[in-house]
């Protein structure tokens, strides 16, 4: 395993170990289990190490098996179940929870944005959850592509693969 593959999984193990605690919280009002797939989109396109780190533990899947039909991701079986959960990609492993981001309004204003899967908006408002108790975007995703970074150095822009694309018998678009 190369040094950045490693990187990785140590910052999956990391995400994982919050997004727990933030499962537990908000317990009451998470939907998502096993066959729940309405955030399972298709066309998610993941970074060249989340890919290779795919390929390295799925090789047999991706040559062997078909895609899940278009219109969800290609990694889920017929009862909707994920085949790479163990390995899935970072944007997998936050889907469900309260997100929160910062934007900038302009040079001098800064807004919080919140939002959270429909299927999980009931219960307390999240305008009301506290900070902490939501998942920030931003600081994971910069380390992500700082592991990124020190893997490939195709330029930012052109290191994206779509998932859909790493089976063998999938129709390139």
């Amino acid at each position: 395993m190369t040094r950045e593959l490693q990187l990785l999984n140590e910052f999956y193990e990391e995400v994982d170990k919050l997004t727990s605690e933030l499962n537990l919280k908000h317990k009451s009002r998470l939907k998502c289990k096993a066959g729940c797939f309405s955030c399972c989109v298709d066309n998610i396109t993941v970074f060249d190490i989340e890919a290779e780190n795919i390929k390295q533990h799925y090789s047999e899947l991706l040559e062997n098996e078909l895609p899940h039909p278009e219109g969800y991701c290609a990694f889920l079986n017929e009862k909707g179940e994920c085949r790479i959960y163990e390995h899935r990609p970072y944007v997998c492993r936050t889907q469900g929870l309260p997100l929160r981001w910062i934007e900038e309004i302009n040079e001098e204003e800064l807004i919080e944005m919140r939002d959270i899967c429909p299927l999980n908006e009931e219960g307390e408002p999240i305008v009301n959850i506290k900070p902490e108790d939501c998942w920030t975007i931003g600081p994971f995703e910069e380390k992500l592509a700082s592991i990124q970074r020190n893997y490939s150095d195709k330029p930012m822009g052109q290191n994206r693969v779509r998932l859909r694309d790493l089976f063998k018998n999938s129709i390139k678009k």
